[in-house]
């Protein structure tokens, strides 16, 4: 018998966090009652149970109440946050869409069940084609799409080039140095322990990485890993690294910044600055900041490219999957953690 009313646990933001780490004294978790009934859903709506909910560092900057850095729109307090997730169709007030239809969605709130406009709808998934669902998250989801537009579109890779990846162990950095690998790049990777960089090197194919904790002197690392300088800088962490960078980039290089993590849960007045920004200027250096959601018209093109990687067997990932909508402030907080490695996601529902 079909059910008609479910009470849907959901997180809402109950105040902002200007600075560290969001935790359950600015998030919260409430229950609701949700009807499915197909009366009750509007015309061009459809129902649907979340079945994985992506973990990105990009919510956190939408919860400091402070319109800086990455520009996105705050999460207003005490409405549900919304992320990128995966759900099943279970009512549906839209002729495209059927009962049991896997879909992927970039607003999707963080709950277990939701009614949402159809047009928000990126696309249907095949759950028979392969591929595990949360690699729609992962590979396929925002960070894959980052990796791509950073190391194919504006670091414009090829073979010979080299290629310096931060954060390299995160859910970008994991993709951006195969692809990087996959155009012929020399690849460098910095991350945050001893078992992230065996982690690159073995699993992801990265030819050398290092462990930043472990080294005192960035200048003098990049001179020993970069005797022929860097052509492209995947920036994902901001700070001493990026300005490390700059003393080492040859003419005419390619800086696509991602995003910067190690100032994420700063105000930006406590943030460090790079003194060096000349060298731009006299390397002709292309350094350009970029949102994915720029980027949509290619992102046909990416998913055509990343599954075909994927189903070759060319490109593979590291996902934590949390178990239920509960552990949502944890797995946030995760992100910012020196033992973070991978694509964090939570499994919601358990798929069928």
């Amino acid at each position: 018998m079909a059910v008609n009313v479910v009470e849907s646990k959901e997180w809402y933001l109950a105040g902002y966090a200007a600075e560290g780490v969001p935790t359950t004294d600015h998030l919260t978790l409430r229950s609701v009652p949700l009807s499915l009934s197909l009366d009750s859903i509007p015309d061009a709506h459809v129902a649907v149970q979340l079945l994985f909910i992506s973990v990105d560092p990009y919510l956190r900057t939408r919860m400091s109440g402070q319109e800086d850095g990455l520009y996105f729109p705050q999460f207003s307090l005490n409405q549900v946050i919304t992320a990128f997730g995966v759900g099943r169709v279970m009512r549906s007030k839209d002729e495209k869409y059927s009962e049991g239809d896997i879909v992927l969605n970039a607003f999707f709130p963080v709950a277990e069940y939701c009614v949402v406009p159809s047009s928000v709808l990126i696309r249907k998934i095949d759950p028979e084609a392969g591929i595990p669902l949360p690699e729609y998250l992962s590979c396929l989801g925002v960070p894959g799409f980052a990796a791509w537009v950073g190391i194919e579109v504006l670091g414009e890779a090829k073979p010979g080039s080299n290629a310096f990846i931060s954060a390299a162990a995160g859910g970008v950095g994991m993709v951006a140095g195969q692809l990087a690998k996959l155009k012929g790049c020399r690849v460098i990777g910095s991350t945050g322990s001893d078992a992230k960089v065996r982690l690159i090197k073995e699993e992801f194919g990265y030819d050398d990485a290092f462990n930043y904790n472990k080294e005192v002197d960035f200048d003098a690392t990049l001179s020993k890993y970069f005797p022929n300088g860097i052509d492209i800088y995947l920036e994902n962490v901001g700070s001493k690294m990026l300005e490390a960078v700059l003393n080492h980039v040859n003419p005419h290089a390619r800086i696509p910044v991602c995003g910067m993590i190690s100032q994420y849960n700063q105000i930006w007045t406590e943030r460090e600055g790079v003194r060096n920004l000349l060298n731009i200027v006299g390397k002709e250096v292309r350094m350009e900041g970029f949102l994915v959601g720029s980027y949509l018209d290619r992102f046909a093109d990416f998913t055509v490219e990343m599954e075909g990687y994927l189903k070759q067997g060319k490109i593979s990932s590291k996902i934590k999957i949390y178990e239920g909508i509960q552990s949502f402030a944890e797995s946030l907080g995760s992100l910012f953690s020196s033992s973070n490695f991978g694509k964090v996601v939570i499994e919601v529902n358990k798929p069928r």
